[in-house]
């Protein structure tokens, strides 16, 4: 992040662009946050393509899956992402998820500068979700949209720019989910699996097992306690 740059552009009002590369569950939030930005004097626009992004102060990158050329980089004085691990540990894909099945509850959110290299830029904050392990994905999903655009704000609502740290120690990746990743093990208790079994998407990526030789699918939503009298 070039805060000489930014600081140039730090008054109001400052042009934002808003990114969300793919049909994601942040999309939402991601409309929150241009509207925010917008009551509060700044311009503001939602980029559901990397082409869309505009010369301006800054750009936020929610739930990206590609990553911008530096061509692409250059039209804002700060690139910025809100990625869910303690980075450098857990750069990659749902990082939220894999770590919930790890059976970790207090999540880290870091937001982050866009570089060349997934995940590795410069982290500007680190803060937390916490969570109670009861919660299901849509519940966790909410909580981490909610604080993405906390952050974003945040950073916006600087008096001036803040400086990032570079991220130091060794660093390790998630790999991409895929349905495969949602099959329980009829060997083992709901209660043992119960971390995945709330993790799981019940119609982009449903639990499901094998059993008897069928494979048969799993749906996981909340009920109340009348629901079952």
């Amino acid at each position: 992040m070039n805060n000489s740059a930014i600081s140039d552009q730090w008054s109001c009002p400052r042009r934002i662009s808003v990114v969300v590369d793919n049909p994601s569950w942040v999309l939402p939030f991601a409309e929150t946050l241009v509207k925010l930005i917008t009551d509060g004097g700044d311009e503001a626009h939602l980029c559901r393509s990397h082409d869309e992004i505009e010369n301006g102060a800054v750009a936020f990158y929610l739930g990206c899956v590609k990553i911008s050329p530096p061509d692409v980089l250059a039209r804002n004085a700060a690139n910025l992402i809100v990625h869910a691990s303690d980075l450098p540990k857990g750069r990659g894909f749902s990082p939220m998820t894999w770590l919930t099945i790890e059976g970790v509850r207090s999540i880290p959110v870091c937001l982050l500068e866009a570089v060349g290299e997934a995940d590795a830029g410069a982290v500007v904050y680190r803060d937390w979700i916490e969570f109670e392990g009861y919660e299901l994905l849509d519940e966790m999903q909410m909580a981490l949209g909610g604080k993405q655009v906390e952050l974003c704000q945040r950073f916006l609502n600087e008096t001036t720019p803040p400086k990032a740290e570079e991220q130091t120690g060794e660093a390790s990746v998630f790999g991409r989910r895929g349905p495969k990743d949602s099959e329980l093990n009829v060997e083992q208790t709901i209660a043992d699996q119960f971390d995945l079994l709330r993790t799981v998407d019940n119609d982009k990526y449903p639990a499901f097992f094998n059993h008897r030789g069928h494979r048969y699918k799993l749906a996981i939503s909340k009920m109340s306690e009348d629901d079952g009298e």
